[in-house]
């Protein structure tokens, strides 16, 4: 009975009007079959009664008759399909029979001869035909084509470490090789893959408790910052009405500094979710090989995810701090009832310590050496806090300049004259361009300045060194003490690197900030309107102090006549001068005292 399976095919009982197995199947006398009910609508209506297939005619009285034993083998074979289909269907991921015709069933042995899987059914001949039997015989094979020596006829059961491929016994091309068994192969990469696995799950879980530290540590700090402004309320509360400004200024002050601590904790939980999103996308895709049947492909795809793992860093160390203020500001109460006659100015100095000196003072740049950690911050945030600790007030030196630059009052602008000549022969000019330096001199430290640059098709902003003061022409290169970027011809910016660099800017520059960060080595200009990074020169040799430089190009045919503008930073944070903050101490103290005693 599995014999006489073997050779059924739906297409012998299919009916050739309807295209589906045979219901009541009726035989004409031409040998034809067809359903009954199929040949009789087709028949309907007409004069002739002619065979659909081979068009003999038949007689009106012709009566059709159920041909009862071929409707049994029908029905037999309906059967048959039914219990394939119910029980013996191949699933996703297994090896299906390649000669079954309708639903696929579960192979039960791959040929290598044939280079064909067959069910229980279709092995048959493999089983019983004297040549057939020869044949070699394994277990269900997965894309049986590609496992097969087509030159020996054998199974690639070897695996080549050099060429990363299979080979079989008795390939000649890998001799010499290192040759081992796949499933040797295959297990030794399965235990790395399971290890990398664990590995990476547990950098994971680190990254997250990590950042839930953090997260812990900020919340921490929420309270007792909250605490501080509640208690600097409470007793800045009842003094008279003149000290509410200054009130206001240490709330701002605590802001400052819980606001800093914020963007520091968002940076790093920013950066550890980052690694984590970027390790669970390793850890996919190491658990997406691993149930992978094709001993190959799963050493493939495990060598090339293997050599690319992302790119982390030890988070051990790495935390916010958790030492409160609080202590801090009791100690500089303790040391002012101490001290309370003595130099108002050293008072004024360890307050500013206690507060991490986020109370901005209008000094020269050289005594405002605040150092923020500037890199891990986004460009938006990081020229913020640029804008607000470091601006300077910078203005034009005209004795630096060709007598054909015209200034403002203010020495705040400055653009060429429509009547150009280089005739300029005195000391310290520029004779040849429109050239011209800043008034101040920076040494140390950071400072930041911002130009507007608008209705401008050209113009030359940086920074050169003390040096080329006295020079009458400059060549504007790095290794030459001159850090610019131009622009030219309204679209043209460039850095004049020791190279000359393209830069290709989504928007046109309305107002340009300069960021010179000394300790660094860095000079940085930004594009103010966007908040973002316009190009920076890094391993700068600044070698002594160094001057603003600015050029507003010549004027061509009534284009580029508008001036460049230093224009004034606006800071949002409120500031509190010297007198302002020594009347907060001294009411402070006397509150302090009043208290205590």
């Amino acid at each position: 009975m599995a014999l006489s399976k073997v050779f059924l095919s739906e297409d012998q009982f299919t009916c050739s009007i309807c295209l589906d197995i045979f219901i009541v199947p009726v035989s004409l006398p031409c040998g034809h079959n067809f359903c009954k009910a199929c040949i009789s609508k087709h028949w309907e209506g007409k004069a002739i009664r002619q065979c659909p297939l081979c068009k003999d005619t038949f007689t009106r009285n012709f009566k059709l008759c159920v041909n009862t034993g071929f409707k049994e083998v029908v029905e037999n074979f309906k059967s048959f399909q039914d219990t394939t289909k119910k029980g013996a269907c191949a699933k996703p991921g297994e090896v299906s029979c390649d000669v079954c015709l309708g639903s696929k069933v579960k192979a039960a042995k791959t040929c290598l001869v044939c280079v064909a899987s067959y069910c229980e059914d279709h092995l048959a001949p493999h089983l019983q035909d004297a040549d057939l039997k020869t044949h070699i015989l394994s277990g269900p094979v997965l894309n049986v084509g590609d496992k097969i020596c087509r030159k020996h006829n054998r199974m690639l059961e070897l695996f080549c470490r050099k060429d990363m491929c299979r080979v079989c016994a008795l390939c000649t091309d890998h001799v010499g090789h290192h040759r081992v068994p796949l499933e040797e192969e295959f297990e030794e990469k399965y235990s790395q893959l399971e290890q990398q696995k664990a590995e990476v799950q547990e950098m994971i879980q680190e990254r997250q408790l990590k950042a839930q530290e953090i997260s812990g540590v900020l919340d921490k700090k929420r309270q007792e910052n909250g605490k501080l402004k509640a208690n600097s309320v409470q007793v800045l509360t009842p003094l008279m009405v003149s000290l509410q400004r200054n009130l206001s200024a240490v709330v701002s002050v605590i802001d400052k500094k819980q606001k800093m601590e914020e963007i520091q904790a968002q940076v790093l939980i920013k950066e550890l979710n980052k690694e984590v999103t970027e390790l669970q996308r390793k850890f996919r895709k190491l658990e997406s090989i691993s149930s992978d049947k094709d001993h190959l492909q799963l050493i493939k795809r495990f060598h090339f995810i293997s050599s690319h793992l992302p790119q982390t860093k030890n988070w051990s160390d790495v935390t916010l701090s958790e030492q409160p203020c609080v202590e801090d500001a009791k100690k500089v109460l303790v040391q002012m009832e101490e001290n309370i006659t003595k130099d108002i100015q050293q008072t004024i100095q360890d307050f500013k310590e206690c507060f991490g000196q986020l109370i901005a003072e209008e000094t020269p740049v050289e005594k405002r050496m605040v150092y923020l950690d500037l890199d891990s911050l986004p460009d938006g945030t990081k020229l913020d806090i640029i804008r607000q600790h470091y601006a300077v007030d910078v203005k034009l030196d005209p004795n630096t300049a060709n007598d054909l630059l015209v200034f403002s009052k203010d020495l705040k602008e400055v653009q060429a004259s429509h009547i150009w000549w280089f005739g300029n022969t005195e000391p310290h000019k520029f004779n040849r361009y429109a050239y011209v330096l800043g008034k101040n001199a920076f040494s140390v430290g950071r400072f930041y300045y911002e130009v507007q640059v608008t209705m401008k098709n050209g113009w030359d902003l940086g920074v050169v060194r003390e040096s080329l003061r006295g020079l009458k022409t400059i060549t504007p290169k790095p290794k030459n003490g001159v850090w610019i970027i131009r622009l030219r011809s309204n679209t043209k910016f460039t850095a004049l690197n020791n190279v000359s660099v393209h830069l290709s800017l989504k928007k046109k520059p309305e107002r340009v900030g300069v960021f010179v960060d000394c300790e660094q080595r860095q000079v940085s200009f930004y594009n103010v309107d966007t908040s973002t990074l316009i190009y920076t020169f890094t391993d700068c040799v600044f070698g002594g102090k160094i001057f603003p430089f600015f050029s507003p190009g010549f004027p061509e045919e009534g284009v580029n006549g508008a001036p460049l503008v230093i224009s004034a930073v606006k800071k949002s944070e409120q500031t509190l001068d010297t007198n302002q903050l020594m009347k907060l101490i001294l009411m402070v103290a006397a509150l302090f005292f009043f208290l205590w005693f």
